[in-house]
């Protein structure tokens, strides 16, 4: 954040989904990150058939972490994560889906609004609220807008391209959201990639799902992956380090989350 190339990747997303006839708006303001810097933070939304009131909401945060401090060598704590994993990954998934909504001839009877959420990932363990920023202010200004769009439920994605991911059932989700987590854990052995969604219980993630759930009151998952028995870290071996980068993507992981996905889309009456 607060790059010139910050800037130009949230104009490449903006006209991306432009590209795909998705209508984009851009909510900008400056958040206050935990150690006091202004972030000049960005939400993107690209909404499909905007019109419509009834809307299913899939999000992703696109900011990238400026500090690779799980990195194993202590030289490169200080050094940007490229991120993607952890932020471009969700991304993907979204544009895919946006360009084959766009693609098919048959409407869904539903909207989809898919927002690139900024400022997730400025945060620091030791200062409580302050990860997932670009969510929070997001989820407050929806709270008081009037009228609103009424969201059946929503679905977060992060970090959904990772070597060896697999996408257990996240403590918050089941907690908020329950039937979605059924709805979309069903929809994925459907669509034949039960093998990377576990019918197991993962752990408890504080992402920008919480205040989506608990100030905008939406229904709304969290897919993201649990490596129980990494060492690094329960997110993967690239979380956080210089490692997450294009090497470690793999395109069948984005596949079976992007698939689930459409399936779940499509189910919608």
């Amino acid at each position: 954040m607060n790059s010139d190339a910050h800037e130009h990747c949230g104009a490449w997303i903006v006209s991306m989904f432009q590209k795909f006839g998705m209508e984009v708006s851009e909510q900008r303001a400056v958040l206050k990150g935990y150690d006091g810097t202004p972030l000049m933070s960005n939400n993107i939304t690209a909404s499909y058939q905007p019109q419509l009131q009834q809307r299913i909401l899939l999000c992703a945060h696109w900011d990238s972490r400026p500090w690779a401090d799980n990195d194993p060598d202590e030289a490169n704590h200080q050094t940007p994560v490229m991120a993607a994993n952890d932020g471009a990954s969700g991304v993907a998934v979204m544009l895919e889906i946006a360009r084959l909504l766009q693609a098919d001839s048959c409407l869904l009877p539903v909207g989809v609004d898919f927002v690139c959420f900024d400022a997730e990932d400025w945060g620091n363990d030791g200062v409580s609220d302050s990860w997932a920023l670009g969510a929070q202010y997001w989820s407050r200004q929806l709270s008081k807008s009037n009228p609103r769009p009424n969201y059946r439920y929503g679905i977060l994605l992060d970090m959904v391209g990772g070597q060896g991911a697999h996408f257990y059932q996240e403590g918050l989700s089941n907690y908020y959201a329950s039937h979605v987590v059924k709805r979309v854990w069903q929809a994925a052995s459907v669509a034949g990639f039960s093998s990377f969604f576990p019918q197991e219980d993962g752990g408890t993630i504080t992402d920008d799902h919480l205040p989506v759930n608990e100030t905008a009151k939406i229904p709304c998952i969290d897919i993201i992956p649990y490596y129980p028995n990494c060492k690094a870290s329960s997110f993967g071996p690239t979380w956080h380090t210089i490692h997450d980068d294009m090497q470690h993507i793999d395109r069948s992981t984005l596949k079976a989350v992007g698939q689930t996905l459409i399936q779940v889309l499509y189910t919608e009456r």
